[in-house]
């Protein structure tokens, strides 16, 4: 085996650990937490699903790569609820840790791809990662809504905390943002989300 391809194998193989990292959102049916491999599958699927939705133009191969690695580093940071104030506090020098840890087992070129891809996602700057960032959101959003809202319930999460999350969602996609603020609102009325 030469040594571009023992790189990309053993990277491959770490980053199977992502089927282990359990998130705070239930599958459909709620039988369980998803992990961070199911997540990032699913929305890649979203991605050219509903592109349609997007506010822009967006390279749909490139929003899927995002996708698909942006929550490699949780394999060493572990999963942030989105709703946890302390660890989000820390979270930016945690990711960055892993991420120079497990990029940089594959060879040089493909470190520098996979780190760019993940920086373009969390700067928040072009129309694939506002539009990934929107996948982000909307896909444990509504998994949770579908499960009756009971991870709202169960972390007793507030109006203020949605809108707070999703301040920038509307910049990946407007429909799908107006969307969820009646999902929102539909959630407050049935006492799944504290109003404010």
């Amino acid at each position: 085996m030469n040594e571009r391809l023992r790189k990309q194998r053993d990277f491959m193989l770490e980053v199977d650990k992502m089927k282990q990292i359990y998130r705070q959102t239930h599958i459909r049916g709620g039988s369980r937490q998803e992990n961070d491999a199911e997540h990032s599958w699913h929305l890649a699927l979203m991605a050219f699903l509903l592109t349609e939705h997007a506010n822009e133009e967006v390279d749909v191969l490139q929003v899927m790569k995002m996708v698909l690695i942006h929550d490699l580093v949780e394999i060493d940071a572990g999963d942030t609820y989105a709703y946890d104030e302390a660890g989000n506090a820390t979270k930016r020098e945690r990711e960055e840790k892993a991420a120079d840890r497990i990029f940089g087992i594959l060879p040089k070129d493909q470190e520098e791809e996979l780190r760019n891809l993940w920086e373009e996602f969390e700067a928040y700057e072009t129309a694939e990662s506002k539009f990934a960032h929107m996948l982000d959101n909307f896909q444990p959003f509504s998994l949770n809504n579908d499960n009756g809202g009971v991870d709202w319930r169960r972390h007793q999460v507030h109006k203020n905390q949605i809108l707070g999350r999703n301040k920038k969602t509307c910049e990946g996609s407007k429909e799908i943002w107006e969307y969820m603020e009646t999902v929102i609102e539909d959630n407050i009325k049935k006492g799944n989300i504290i109003e404010d």
